[in-house]
């Protein structure tokens, strides 16, 4: 799943297996946005259905997502794509518990900054407890888990959420593995150039396969340089 990453002209994008959800971890300014989006383009694109893109107006206004340079602006796909805005994590349980209802599901739901919609103290208070935050991540991902499992049953359908990690390790790790398998990290590789790497975490096998993409933001674009299976990296 690697290859959805990056524009399918210049990488085949292969029909393999996918996770219901995915989670997409790296430090700030590393290009996550633009790579969702490069994720929700494509998905439109291969199946011709829509794809919902859910993220806070006014971060995404502050950081617009960059996209190769062989996408044509104009192209049919965009309007595919739906622009879903919210302000916390309420708005996207309301939007996962109706998730059923929908006439047609979409063929991807892409969840930018997931980590962020959790305010620490306004989830404090909600649940009365220091830990609010961690038990309203909790109870979102069991919400957005069942809607996707219950949705594929019906039509294809995946998940993408990303978050912010500092340092070497995804934050809250330990409540995100509950529910996804299949993480992407992201780390710096020198001056506005980096590296994803697929960590597949199998509930009964432990750590699988690694793959690592190089990839760098230049001119106002997502540049793909090349993909490796990585075993010392």
């Amino acid at each position: 799943m690697i290859e959805s990453f990056f524009d399918g002209n210049q990488v085949e994008i292969l029909e393999t297996h996918v996770d219901p959800i995915t989670l997409l971890s790296g430090p700030p300014c590393c290009g996550k946005t633009s790579l969702l989006f490069q994720f929700a383009y494509n998905c439109a694109s291969q199946s011709n259905a829509n794809v919902v893109f859910m993220c806070n107006r006014s971060r995404l206004q502050s950081k617009r997502p960059y996209l190769s340079q062989s996408i044509d602006p104009s192209s049919h796909v965009f309007k595919l794509i739906q622009m879903k805005y919210v302000e916390d994590d309420e708005e996207i349980k309301k939007y996962f518990a109706a998730f059923h209802l929908h006439d047609k599901i979409p063929t991807a739901v892409v969840v930018d900054d997931f980590g962020d919609f959790f305010d620490d103290r306004t989830c404090q208070e909600r649940y009365a407890n220091p830990r609010g935050r961690d038990l309203a991540m909790v109870r979102t991902l069991a919400l957005c888990y069942n809607a996707i499992t219950h949705a594929i049953k019906k039509s294809p359908c995946k998940l993408l959420l990303s978050d912010t990690h500092l340092g070497n390790s995804t934050r809250l790790l330990y409540i995100y593995k509950r529910w996804i398998s299949s993480i992407f990290t992201v780390k710096g590789d020198g001056p506005g150039s980096f590296i994803l790497r697929n960590n597949n975490y199998s509930r009964s096998c432990g750590l699988e396969k690694t793959r690592i993409a190089k990839y760098s933001i230049a001119l106002k674009y997502l540049v793909f340089e090349g993909i490796t299976d990585d075993n010392e990296q």
